[in-house]
Formats: structure tokens, C-alpha cells, sequence
């Protein structure tokens, strides 16, 4: 079991938030494709021979500028080199100004069988803040078009804890979304990351700073409604009225392996990481020459246990007590459970007969409740 993610890096517009590896340039687009597909190509033992691929996940970037025979002809390469399950998950992250009614009606045609849809907000002010290139109207536009189009898997990106957003519009956020049923959201806090136009603008006193009592307020609204509707929060930002989990992101937070594919593509096979370069005409070049432009991690047994720590306590399965042991020795063992018997104690973390997790309670404060368990020499 695996998966592959194909990074497609062109957007429309920036986002001034946005910390991912694109360009707003389309100029190398088809070059780029070429390289993409001739990648599939040359790493397609990267996973293994007989390796069945059960999820693929095109991210970028925005993907959705491709066109319905362009994924087609993906999928062609993809189906070509490597073994895929009979039923997939396949999921096209899309902007809403890209999904007009023909377009998703074409998409219809292709193996794309869910869109991650990057709403992020149904009012104007937070989209003019953030520098979206949709309107509040074609967010809610695109939605009713895919659900009426037949696309029943759906997940949405909501960002809460801009300043531009009240209390009440976040609330309406919520109703607008679970009013129309759709079965998965992804909730993200603002997050003002390095070297961002948001920083930039912040620090110039261009725009508001983010406000933590704002967020972590909205961030209690969310929980209270998502559970009024019968939403799960089965990861810290990801909820979903079962059995619609994201079945590629799960992967990833269960330490599944996956190739990654395209500039700034991360890949994991389950002892180390490697990752692609990002810039568009370096990994082009390097890819026509038959090379691909990356580095390559190899993890420690160290590496391995707080990675599997910090991806599994972030869920509601947690992490699994025979995995744990085998992953960490005996010392780790007993620094383990010094660690976690005050979180027990508290309320913060509890336990089964197989696993630990957080608990509701305990998922407000993740990082540092995660981070006191770690393997420290």
C-alpha cells in the first residue's frame, strides 16, 4: 500500500500566506508536464515493483489549472508504470474561479474522483485580505456545481484567525459549509510564515497582525459546531462526518510510504526522506538529462519514533503501544512513560489496550504535549 503526490507549481496569483513552491508564471507549463511525466518514468522503483498505489493526490500549486485531457494524459503515464488498486482515491486540489460547471463536468471524464477546494472564506474582505483570486460568489458557486455535477467526495480549506474575520462570519463559514453537507473540511489557523508577502506586509504595518485570543476562540467555535453536526475531528485541523477521512493525508500521518513527484515533491519509503529542488527550470533541466535534482535523508532509529510520534498523536488513533516499543528501546520505553504519566493524569492523553492519544482536551495544546514525549539523547 502507497501512494503518489504530483506537485503541480503554478498558480494564477499568490496567496500572501502561502509558503509552498509555485510559480504565477505559466510560461514552463508544458515543459514542466513533460518533466512530470518523464519523473513518473525514471522513478517508478521507488517504491517497490509489486507496491499497489491506493491514493494519488495532485497538490500544488494549483492544479486545477490543468485541463481535463492533461490529467488524462497523466494518468496514462501513471497507469503505464505502476501498479494501481482497483478503487482510488483521487483527489485534484482546486481553486474556486477554476471550477466552472464545464470544467468540473469534463473532470467527470478523468480518474478524478474528489476536489480539495480552497475556499478558505464565503466573505470577500478575508479573500481580498488573504489575496485570493476567487470571490465569496464562485465559492459557493463551485460547490453547488460539484455536488450537482456528481462529485459527492468533497473536502473544503476554511483559514479562521484573520483579522478580517468576526466571530459571526466564522460561525456562518461553518453553517455555509455543513449546511450544504459537504463531508469533509480541513480548518487551518492563519499561520504568518518567513519570508511570506504576509510577513512582509505585517511588518510594514500594512496589514493586521494575527490575534491569538481571536484564534483560539474561533478555533472553539469550530470544535462546538463541527460536533453539533456530527462532524469527526479525527486529526487536529481535519474533520469529517464518517467514513469520509482523507485517506491519502491518514496516509501520511500513519507513516504510509509515498512517492513524490514534480519540484519541491517530498518522497518517504519508510526509512528516509528525499526531496525534490525547488525551482522550476533547475528540475526541468536536471529531468530532461535524465537526473533528478534532490536530496535524500536517511533516518534514524531516533528520527523514525518522534517523527511516528508527532504524525500519529496528532490523530484519533494515536500511536500504536507494540509499534512504539519496536521503534524505541528499553531506556526509550521508560522515558516514554514517565513522560506521558502526567498528560494520563490530566486528562490530556489517554490510553486503550493497543494505543496512547490525545484527548480532545489534550489536541488544544498538541505541539507541546507532543514534543515532551520526544526521544531526547
Amino acid at each position: 500500500m502507497a501512494g503518489i503526490y504530483i506537485h503541480i507549481p503554478f498558480c494564477k496569483k499568490a496567496c500572501v500566506y502561502c509558503n509552498f513552491h509555485f510559480s504565477t508564471s505559466l510560461r514552463l507549463k508544458n515543459e514542466m508536464m513533460e518533466a512530470i511525466h518523464k519523473e513518473l518514468q525514471l522513478r517508478k522503483a521507488y517504491l517497490g515493483e509489486n507496491t499497489v498505489i491506493e491514493t494519488i493526490y495532485l497538490g500544488g500549486g494549483t492544479p486545477s489549472l490543468l485541463s481535463a485531457d492533461e490529467v488524462n494524459t497523466l494518468f496514462d503515464t501513471i497507469n503505464q508504470y505502476y501498479n494501481l488498486a482497483s478503487e482510488m482515491e483521487v483527489t485534484l486540489e482546486a481553486n474556486p474561479d477554476d471550477l466552472e460547471l464545464d470544467k468540473i463536468q469534463a473532470y467527470r471524464n478523468t480518474p478524478i474522483n474528489r476536489f480539495s477546494i480552497g475556499i478558505q472564506s464565503f466573505f470577500e474582505e478575508d479573500l481580498r485580505f488573504m489575496g485570493r483570486a476567487h470571490s465569496a460568489d464562485q465559492a459557493k458557486a463551485c460547490l453547488e456545481n460539484a455536488l450537482n455535477s456528481g462529485f459527492e467526495q468533497l473536502t473544503i480549506d476554511l483559514i479562521y484567525g484573520t483579522p478580517t474575520l468576526s466571530h459571526t462570519h466564522w460561525e456562518e463559514n461553518l453553517r455555509i459549509a455543513t449546511g450544504l453537507k459537504i463531508p469533509h473540511l480541513s480548518c487551518y489557523a492563519l499561520t504568518v510564515e518567513p519570508k511570506t508577502a504576509l510577513e512582509y506586509q505585517i511588518d510594514k504595518g500594512k496589514k493586521a497582525d494575527v490575534d491569538e485570543e481571536d484564534t483560539a476562540q474561533q478555533f472553539e467555535t469550530l470544535l462546538a459546531i463541527t460536533a453539533e453536526e456530527g462532524y469527526e475531528q479525527y486529526e487536529i485541523s481535519n474533520f469529517c462526518r464518517p467514513p469520509h477521512y482523507a485517506q491519502h493525508n491518514s496516509n501520511y500521518w500513519k507513516q504510509v510510504p509515498y512517492l513524490g513527484i514534480g519540484p519541491s515533491a517530498h518522497s518517504f519509503d519508510g526509512k528516509s526522506r528525499q526531496w525534490n529542488i525547488a525551482h522550476n527550470p533547475k528540475y526541468i533541466e536536471g529531468i530532461q538529462k535524465g537526473k533528478l535534482e534532490s536530496e535524500l535523508e536517511v533516518l534514524t532509529p531516533q528520527d523514525l519514533y518522534n517523527e511516528y510520534l508527532l504524525t500519529g498523536l496528532r490523530t484519533k488513533w494515536g500511536v500504536d503501544k507494540r509499534r512504539l516499543s519496536k521503534l524505541g528501546s528499553a531506556t526509550q520505553q521508560k522515558q516514554f512513560a514517565k513522560a506521558i504519566a502526567p498528560q494520563l493524569a490530566s486528562g490530556h492523553a489517554s490510553e486503550n489496550a493497543s494505543s496512547y492519544f490525545l484527548t480532545p482536551k489534550g489536541r488544544l495544546l498538541a505541539d507541546r504535549l507532543i514534543s515532551d514525549l520526544f526521544w531526547v539523547d
